[in-house]
């Protein structure tokens, strides 16, 4: 009995978080400060985290209406919904088209719908939201920091974020892009479109990411509260470290090689054009050299907030903590040499083929090790079923059926059937989407009164949960048996036989924009200033730094500096009468 005792006390006896009523509630950060001067020069990193928030929601929103857009399109298999979008839209600019021309112009429409939906998903939305919104608002608070590093970076950062926000908004007023997100060479060296001002934004946004990337790096090493070693960290922290490792070392590839795409469309220089002598696939090889560690950048922020969510709303110790908190760290490493798989069909040699697939399949070893973890972290736990956690076993559900599926597009004999198909297309989304984007809206209901100190309507939350698990899977899952069954990416007619499968995939669109839309407007109609109901420091009865601060959180984060003394998932026991032990 007494080695019991002395175990549980060198690992550290979980305590009640309890709001310290002896001292008077300050002024939270919103009410610090006044006046929008106040938030365009901010360095608090609580309100650059709103302010990402805010922006990454509005380049969602695009991006959606962009989906259904080109959704409604695919109805039928003529293309009968964009001539008719073009002929109003010309009537409206004063510059009347018949049908015909209108029809003509259909394809090039279309290929800028998909466009806009890929590029501003990709670099305004799923790289920046988690890391940016809740990496900046939650990672000092987590480590019982006053701020990150450096603050004024971090509000270059922001707005060098929004600098190359601007260009894309230009590029949409300029005609529009119609390369898809990829900017392949030949066609984006040749295209009319506005590939300059694209990449020249994207261009833009990866220092952004850079220097967000260090800005979190040193914050994470030497910031940390006294008594919070690496492995009393929580794992959302991990996640944000080896995300922003990814984003320092691998986005300057990026950032170089639209360089060069920029140098040879002005200068018209032979890089990757090969009527100039260059080479496109070489183009490939740099893009996806960034692009697939940029993968892991858009998804590892979302297996923190996983981790987050299971443990806290199952009440237990998460399971296998070293074993998540290294397995992030590997993905980072292995991430790196992978990017082959994208180019299976490229006429790259069959050893580096079989090289890359192998890789691949070794990079979904540490993923499987997380998912394992979360599984036997819900076994025989106090289970909650509130919100947080219905997006925490949504994104188990989606993220498997995306790590799954990409076990078949690794396999060399399997991809060369299925590349450029819509299997790829479901893949991507049941791991961008079914995983990044449902793990951030998880994180939003999670950490929404924390960051604002106001409850959302549970009962609208679960609806609006319903209607977006509903919606993703009746859009995607079909999708990998019509790429099963050979149907091409990217066109926007097709033979009759796959009509049935896109009606439902469309039908699926729109109930999943309405459960997005829902969501919004609850969560919104939540911070009514009529709403004076107070919240809890605590809600949800979490271990870790964030919930033992005032919501919202003060100015400066805490009155006095933090010493941690347990880890970040001890929380407190209970047995069947629902009493606690050890109080």
């Amino acid at each position: 009995m007494a080695n019991d005792k002395e175990k549980s006390k060198s690992e550290g006896e979980p305590t009640e978080s309890k709001v310290d009523t002896s001292r008077p509630r300050e002024p939270s950060f919103y009410e610090a400060q006044k006046g929008w001067k106040s938030w365009a020069f901010t360095l608090d990193h609580k309100r650059l985290g709103v302010m990402y928030l805010l922006s990454t929601m509005i380049f969602f929103f695009i991006a959606g209406m962009s989906a259904i857009l080109f959704r409604t399109e695919l109805l039928t298999p003529q293309g009968d919904f964009l001539p008719w979008l073009n002929q109003q839209l010309a009537g409206m600019m004063g510059q009347p088209i018949s049908i015909e021309e209108a029809a003509a112009q259909s394809g090039t429409t279309y290929n800028k719908l998909f466009t806009v939906h890929g590029a501003v998903m990709v670099f305004l939305v799923i790289i920046p939201s988690v890391p940016g919104a809740l990496g900046n608002f939650l990672l000092p608070l987590m480590l019982g920091a006053k701020d990150v590093a450096f603050p004024r970076l971090n509000l270059a950062s922001f707005w060098i974020y929004s600098l190359g926000a601007i260009f894309f908004l230009y590029t949409l007023f300029m005609g529009g892009l119609d390369t898809g997100w990829t900017f392949y060479t030949p066609y984006s060296t040749n295209t009319g479109t506005a590939v300059i001002s694209a990449t020249a934004g994207a261009f833009i946004l990866g220092f952004s990411s850079i220097l967000t990337g260090i800005n979190f790096m040193v914050t994470i090493h030497k910031m940390r509260a006294p008594g919070m070693t690496w492995y009393r960290m929580p794992l959302f922290v991990w996640a944000i470290y080896a995300t922003a490792v990814i984003q320092v070392l691998a986005t300057p590839v990026l950032a170089i090689t639209l360089l060069l795409l920029m140098v040879e469309r002005t200068l018209g220089i032979g890089i990757f054009d090969p009527a100039m002598g260059g080479d496109p696939v070489l183009f490939q090889h740099f893009f996806w050299f960034y692009s697939h560690p940029a993968v892991y950048i858009m998804i590892l922020p979302g297996f923190g907030i996983e981790s987050e969510l299971i443990a806290v709303h199952s009440r237990k110790h998460i399971f296998g903590y070293k074993a998540i908190a290294l397995s992030s760290v590997a993905i980072a490493i292995i991430s790196f040499v992978v990017w082959g798989h994208h180019m299976f069909v490229s006429g790259q040699s069959e050893l580096a083929g079989i090289v890359f697939s192998f890789l691949t399949f070794a990079v979904a070893v540490p993923t499987a090790i997380k998912v394992f973890s979360w599984v036997a972290t819900l076994y025989k736990g106090s289970i909650a079923f509130n919100t947080p956690m219905l997006y925490g076993l949504m994104f188990l559900f989606t993220f498997t059926i995306g790590g799954l599926t990409g076990v078949f597009l690794g396999t060399l004999s399997v991809d060369v059937h299925l590349h450029d198909t819509y299997f790829v297309v479901a893949h991507f989304h049941y791991v961008m989407m079914g995983g990044t984007i449902i793990a951030f809206i998880g994180g939003i209901h999670h950490w929404w009164p924390k960051m604002f100190g106001k409850m959302y309507h549970e009962g609208s939350a679960k609806i609006g949960a319903l209607l977006v698990f509903v919606g993703f899977n009746t859009t995607f899952f079909n999708q990998f048996v019509m790429g099963g069954q050979g149907m091409p990416r990217r066109y926007y007619t097709y033979v009759p036989q796959f009509q049935e499968q896109h009606v439902l995939s469309t039908i699926g669109a729109y109930i999943l924009a309405v459960g997005l839309l829902w969501t919004a407007t609850y969560l919104l109609y939540s911070l009514r200033k009529s709403n004076d109901a107070p919240v809890a420091d605590n809600p949800w009865g979490g271990a870790s730094l964030e919930w033992q601060t005032q919501s919202p959180p003060i100015e400066h984060n805490f009155h006095d500096t933090p010493r941690v003394t347990t880890g970040p998932y001890n929380f407190p026991q209970i047995d069947r009468t629902g009493e606690v032990d050890g109080h």
